[in-house]
């Protein structure tokens, strides 16, 4: 994957606690404040989501099909036990 460098003003204190993280974690301070950066992007995409979802089920006519649905496969006999997801 390609890189840029790019400059940032950061905190001292901050610097110093990234510098000692990435050196425990055995990683170049870039690789750590990647790897942490990654985090962050994904946790914020994941709550984005999550807000959607609950917009999506805070509608009573979604919650009634989806308690319909579930029914109607629960009736169906299906054996969901081994379904990885």
């Amino acid at each position: 994957m390609p890189s840029c460098k790019i400059a940032i003003t950061i905190p001292e204190d901050v610097l110093a606690a990234v510098n000692t993280a990435a050196k425990e974690c055995g990683e170049s301070r870039s690789g750590f404040i990647s790897r942490v950066l990654r985090a962050a992007l994904r946790a914020r995409r994941d709550a984005a989501i999550t807000r959607r979802l609950n917009t999506l089920f805070m509608n009573e006519d979604a919650v009634a099909q989806q308690r319909r649905l579930t029914r109607e496969m629960d009736a169906a006999g299906n054996d969901w036990s081994n379904e990885s997801w």
